[in-house]
């Protein structure tokens, strides 16, 4: 298996979130937001749910899919 340090190919990464750190399976360059559906380089990456298998691009994005109507939106 490829770690985050590993080969990196073009377009989407598959990767598995896990405790702290992840581990990706098929090389890219970034994943896509949950919520957003924003993508999020993976040098950049640093907030995904275990849970959900999922990644989220900002801590709103992430709260919102946690608490759905939590997040106010600013006018």
């Amino acid at each position: 298996m490829l770690n985050k340090f590993g080969p990196s190919g073009r377009g989407e990464a598959k990767v598995e979130y896990l405790d702290g750190d992840f581990r990706i399976l098929s090389p890219g360059t970034y994943v896509v937001c949950a919520v957003t559906g924003d993508h999020i380089p993976l040098e950049e990456l640093a907030l995904w749910s275990v849970d959900r298998q999922e990644a989220y691009a900002t801590p709103q994005a992430a709260m919102e899919r946690t608490f759905p109507g939590s997040v106010k939106k600013k006018t």
